[in-house]
Protein backbone atom coordinates (compact mmCIF):
# COMPACT_ATOMS: atom_id res chain seq x y z
CA UNK A 1 0.00 0.00 0.00
CA UNK A 2 2.08 2.69 -1.41
CA UNK A 3 1.51 6.75 -1.81
CA UNK A 4 -0.41 7.63 -4.47
CA UNK A 5 -0.22 10.29 -6.53
CA UNK A 6 -3.21 11.66 -5.51
CA UNK A 7 -1.84 12.00 -1.71
CA UNK A 8 1.46 13.15 -2.77
CA UNK A 9 -0.57 16.38 -4.57
CA UNK A 10 -2.91 16.97 -1.25
CA UNK A 11 0.83 16.72 0.65
CA UNK A 12 1.94 19.18 -1.52
CA UNK A 13 -1.08 21.47 -1.74
CA UNK A 14 -1.27 21.30 2.22
CA UNK A 15 3.01 21.78 2.72
CA UNK A 16 2.39 25.38 0.55
CA UNK A 17 -0.24 26.31 1.85
CA UNK A 18 1.88 26.11 6.08
CA UNK A 19 5.43 27.19 4.24
CA UNK A 20 4.60 29.51 1.20
CA UNK A 21 6.19 28.97 -2.18
CA UNK A 22 8.91 31.91 -1.41
CA UNK A 23 10.24 29.84 1.91
CA UNK A 24 10.20 26.27 -0.29
CA UNK A 25 12.67 27.95 -2.68
CA UNK A 26 14.48 29.50 -0.33
CA UNK A 27 14.84 26.48 1.76
CA UNK A 28 15.52 24.40 -2.19
CA UNK A 29 18.27 27.08 -2.54
CA UNK A 30 19.98 26.16 0.71
CA UNK A 31 19.51 22.79 0.15
CA UNK A 32 21.18 22.77 -3.32
CA UNK A 33 23.83 24.91 -1.79
CA UNK A 34 24.63 22.53 0.77
CA UNK A 35 24.91 20.03 -1.75
CA UNK A 36 27.13 21.72 -4.09
CA UNK A 37 29.59 22.69 -1.14
CA UNK A 38 29.86 19.12 0.03
CA UNK A 39 30.49 17.72 -3.14
CA UNK A 40 33.42 20.63 -3.94
CA UNK A 41 34.93 19.58 -0.19
CA UNK A 42 34.66 15.71 -1.23
CA UNK A 43 36.94 16.69 -4.85
CA UNK A 44 39.40 18.74 -2.56
CA UNK A 45 39.54 15.52 -0.02
CA UNK A 46 40.21 13.32 -3.05
CA UNK A 47 43.24 15.50 -4.78
CA UNK A 48 44.63 15.57 -1.44
CA UNK A 49 44.68 12.02 -1.20
CA UNK A 50 45.75 11.60 -4.59
CA UNK A 51 48.61 14.03 -3.99
CA UNK A 52 49.94 12.27 -0.90
CA UNK A 53 50.20 8.85 -2.39
CA UNK A 54 52.03 10.39 -5.12
CA UNK A 55 54.19 11.68 -2.37
CA UNK A 56 54.57 9.22 -0.38
CA UNK A 57 56.97 6.96 -2.50
CA UNK A 58 59.21 9.93 -2.33
CA UNK A 59 59.56 10.30 1.34
CA UNK A 60 60.17 6.68 1.36
CA UNK A 61 63.39 6.79 -0.30
CA UNK A 62 64.74 10.09 1.24
CA UNK A 63 63.78 7.83 4.72
CA UNK A 64 65.92 5.33 4.11
CA UNK A 65 69.02 7.45 2.82
CA UNK A 66 68.55 9.99 5.97
CA UNK A 67 68.66 7.28 8.42
CA UNK A 68 72.38 6.75 10.11
CA UNK A 69 74.06 3.24 9.41
CA UNK A 70 73.99 1.24 12.81
CA UNK A 71 77.57 0.49 13.49
CA UNK A 72 79.02 -3.30 13.20
CA UNK A 73 79.51 -5.24 16.18
CA UNK A 74 83.62 -5.02 16.08
CA UNK A 75 83.12 -1.10 15.60
CA UNK A 76 81.06 -1.10 18.85
CA UNK A 77 83.93 -2.99 20.33
CA UNK A 78 86.65 -0.69 18.87
CA UNK A 79 84.60 2.51 20.50
CA UNK A 80 84.38 1.13 24.09
CA UNK A 81 87.65 0.24 24.23
CA UNK A 82 88.59 3.82 23.56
Amino acid sequence: MGISWQQLLILLVIVLLIFGTKRLRNLGGDLGGAIKGFKKAMKEEDKKDEDSEDKEPELLEKDETSKPQQKTSSEEKQSQDK
